[in-house]
């Protein structure tokens, strides 16, 4: 059970602060990629604060034995850059780019009941599900 609160806690700082930042509206994001038009640097500061709390946070956590409520850390193990990790992070930067949505402000804007945020997240778990139906992959 603290499992499940401490997610949905974290869900929901994650979710407050995409919407203080701008995150969760796709002018703004579309805005910050326009660097050769009207450019909005603002979602930079967002980045930089991010990266900030990274890189501090992650020293004192990873120097812990094991996190406050699950067994082990579950970090990556593959190390290299492979053809599926490039076309994936291809496919996210033009989908992010023509909508303005990555997948976390995207269920943050579902909060609006816009068209535009329904049809994004019903398409990515669309995608989803077609992807694990493709691959094949367990779970």
């Amino acid at each position: 059970m603290k499992k499940l609160l401490s997610a949905l806690g974290a869900g929901f700082v994650f979710g407050i602060g995409l919407w203080v930042s701008g995150m969760a509206n796709p002018k703004k994001v579309l805005g910050f990629l326009d660097v050769a038009g009207a450019w909005d640097a603002s979602l930079m500061l967002v980045m930089g604060g991010a990266v900030a709390v990274t890189l501090v946070a992650f020293r004192f956590v990873l120097a812990r034995p094991k996190p406050l409520f699950s067994e082990k850390f579950h970090l990556p193990e593959r190390k290299h850059i492979d053809l599926p990790l490039v076309a994936g992070a291809a496919i996210f930067g033009m989908g992010w780019g023509i909508a303005g949505y990555c997948p976390g402000p995207a269920i943050t804007a579902l909060t609006t009941l816009s068209t535009e945020s329904m049809v994004f997240v019903a398409a990515m778990v669309a995608g989803g599900i077609l992807h694990r139906l493709v691959a094949r992959e367990p779970g």
